[in-house]
């Protein structure tokens, strides 16, 4: 065993001396990884107890429900990149309740959450294995906290795998920890969890007892079906669900594909039957079949001396087959500029190809510039400039390399261009309307609670800079009655600014989300500002004002914001407590070029509680518009006064609305999940950032 387990460091150190992590597939490559890999027990690929070296193909999303004799798993894994892997987890702890009282959560059983996510470190090749590196509830209760390191190799229709665990995956202590035997510290695993749980136990990485796993998997000649067999570390004592009998370290499993779906079934510890469902979709290729109109073709001979005659049929076009709402427009001897918004198409190359298609059918010939002003609201957003001739040649595909992006540019509208013509009045009322679903995971009173209904929205423009907006939220659907106990009696220094959060959310049926009077402009070349005052949000209103620096498709954007704002009253929606503060951010807006489609925010100041840090979001958009986020606030709170969860984090799901209809949309839902939010790292929700208003300026969601 002691040559094993030294022969494993040392290739383990070897692989870790590879280049970079995003470098690992090169023209060596032997195969990324072989077809139908599965989820295991707790969410994310592995074998049935185990985790491997293997990942999904990028973008990949399971929804995974597996179930034995003690343990209910719920989880979600997304290959965010083909080299990292994520997992969040429920793990109902079917021999436990979740607490004595029964006043407090009745005969529900112990619900605990888990976080896990897994980096490759070197890719598959002809003759070295796939070698990863994993974290398993990494931040939480750590019940089931683990470190691994894993081979796999694949040779015909078996994949093997190898693995050396520490914690949990650890826990049979079947071989030595190679770490211990380079420094004493490794030798033992610190006990307990760090501040209020929820914070990354660093310090017990790869430490204390270790344990050899592996196994294989084999692809039977039938395509859906694939066998597993392993061998784990783990002994099962002092498990979550007690002392649990383990006859045999040797699982076997099967797993069976229909569609998109796997189904598995398992014999675990020799003494236990285990099964899952598995739900698999991919997040770059999510789409839906749209209904809309074909592409106007380009004749060979256009009209120089067309005149526009019908006044009407401009704008009906551009609207029915571009999705543009034209405002006004304006025609030069050679430049036609198009000014509006664009209403329907999130691809910005579609919507000008689209535009152009039209413009070139049904303005005169001899026109040699098209220039589309794209608005957000009253804001003119960008300018693309197209080149007449070029965009016609490229559209009539008059050569096999015809590229129609490369017939234009986007640029910061010109004053030149905004100067040409005067916009309509944007004075007079407008209306909106928008769904709303707020869900909670792991409440004592319930597993899954929910509520859901409609914002209305109202507004009056007073000019094109100034108005006034109002929102009344209406709820249609909730289980927030439920609830047993609206406060908790955690007691810390901090003021409770969303700790009452149950006596906002269980109130009336119709209330007023926000009213609040809003001027918004640019106030020079890639500078936007705001003002507003009123109620700004279901628990504070108060006064603030905004300002952003935004240039054209730059990858960067910084802006500051300041607010001064009293606590409104759970009671009635128009009075105000006692609490006061000033809370105000620099806001900095980052996507890096060696991570793509991926965007880094760092929003630094200070926070409702008045507490001083930094709140951090990292948010990854695939090729379907999907934009998969997490979160986290660190301030100077500590743990013990910021209470169970010891710091704010979450996670979200962005989903635009074009992938639930038939005909090209805009807009998209947020679906969050918040494990602990208590009163330290609490933003203000403002009604309105001019980082949204000025998304078209750097699209990311759109």
């Amino acid at each position: 065993m002691t040559a094993v387990r030294i022969a494993f460091l040392l290739s383990l150190i070897s692989f870790g001396l590879q280049p970079a992590i995003a470098k690992a597939a090169d023209s060596n490559s032997w195969q990324q990884a072989p077809s139908g890999v599965s989820q295991m027990a707790h969410g994310g690929v592995g074998l049935i107890q185990t985790p491997t070296a293997r990942m999904a193909p990028a973008g990949d999303l399971s929804i995974n429900y597996t179930d034995n004799e003690e343990y209910r798993l719920w989880s979600v894994s997304i290959q965010l990149f083909d080299w990292m892997e994520s997992t969040v987890r429920y793990t109902d702890v079917r021999t436990r309740l979740y607490s004595d009282d029964p006043n407090f959560s009745g005969d529900q059983t112990l619900k605990d959450k888990g976080i896990d996510v897994k980096f490759r470190l070197l890719q598959e090749s002809t003759y070295l294995p796939q070698v990863s590196v994993g974290f398993r509830d990494f931040g939480g209760t750590g019940f089931f906290e683990s470190e691994f390191i894993a081979l796999s190799k694949q040779w015909g229709n078996f994949d093997f795998h190898l693995g050396m665990g520490w914690g949990y995956l650890g826990n049979g202590a079947n071989t030595s920890n190679p770490f211990c035997e380079i420094k004493d510290s490794f030798c033992d695993r610190p006990q307990g969890t760090l501040g209020r749980g929820g914070k990354i136990s660093y310090t017990k990485f790869f430490k204390g007892p270790a344990s050899l796993f592996g196994g294989v998997e084999y692809q039977t000649p039938w395509q859906p079906l694939r066998l597993k067999l392993e061998y784990e570390g783990n002994d099962y004592q002092n498990d979550r669900a007690g002392d649990l009998l383990q006859d045999s370290n040797w699982n076997i499993g099967a797993v069976y594909r229909w569609g998109n779906f796997n189904f598995d079934v398992n014999y675990q510890r020799g003494n236990t039957l285990g099964f899952g469902v598995h739900y698999a979709m991919n997040l770059h290729s999510a789409t839906q079949l749209k209904i809309k109109p074909p592409l106007r073709e380009i004749p060979q001979q256009l009209d120089s001396v067309k005149q526009i005659t019908d006044r009407d049929a401009l704008p009906r076009a551009l609207y029915r087959e571009a999705g543009f709402a034209l405002l006004t427009s304006h025609m030069t001897d050679d430049e036609f500029v198009l000014y509006g918004q664009q209403v329907a198409y999130r691809d910005h190359d579609e919507a000008i190809e689209r535009i152009g298609r039209i413009l070139v059918t049904e303005v005169p010939a001899n026109i040699k510039t098209y220039r589309i002003v794209t608005y957000s609201g009253n804001l003119p957003m960008v300018e693309t400039v197209v080149h007449a001739e070029q965009f016609i040649a490229a559209a009539r595909y008059d050569s096999l390399r015809s590229d129609i992006t490369s017939t234009y540019v986007r640029q910061q509208p010109e004053p030149r261009t905004l100067g040409f013509t005067s916009m309509p009045a944007q004075s007079g009322f407008y209306t909106g309307a928008e769904t709303f679903w707020i869900q909670t995971f792991g409440n004592p009173e319930a597993f899954y609670m929910y509520q859901g209904g409609v914002f209305a929205n109202v507004g009056y423009r007073l000019n094109s800079s100034l108005s006034v907006n109002g929102t009344a939220k209406i709820t249609l659907l909730e289980n927030f009655d439920k609830f047993n106990f609206k406060v908790d009696n955690q007691a810390t220094p901090l003021p409770r600014v969303r700790t009452y959060i149950r006596e906002y959310v269980t109130g009336n049926t119709l209330s007023m989300e926000n009213l609040y009077l809003q001027w918004q402009d640019q106030i020079a070349p890639d500078i936007y500002a705001q003002a507003y005052g009123g109620y700004l949000e279901t628990m504070f209103g108060g006064v603030g004002g905004e300002m952003l620096y935004r240039p054209v498709d730059s990858d960067f954007a910084i802006g500051f914001d300041l607010n001064y704002v009293q606590q409104r009253s759970y009671e009635n929606d128009f009075d105000f407590f006692d609490y006061k503060t000033f809370t105000g951010h620099v806001n900095v807006y980052w996507k890096p070029a060696f991570l793509p489609d991926t965007q880094l925010t760092f929003n630094i100041g200070q926070f409702l509680a008045k507490d001083k840090g930094v709140n951090v979001d990292f948010a990854k958009r695939f090729d379907s518009g999907i934009v998969v986020g997490a979160y986290a606030a660190i301030t100077d709170v500590s743990s013990s006064d910021y209470g169970e969860g010891s710091f704010t984090k979450g996670f979200y799901l962005s989903i635009p609305f074009d992938l639930f209809s038939l005909r090209p949309s805009k807009g998209r839902g947020r679906l969050p999940w918040i494990p602990i939010a208590r009163d330290g790292g609490q933003p203000l929700n403002r009604p309105a950032t001019l980082i949204d208003a000025t998304e078209q300026r750097s699209p990311f969601y759109d």
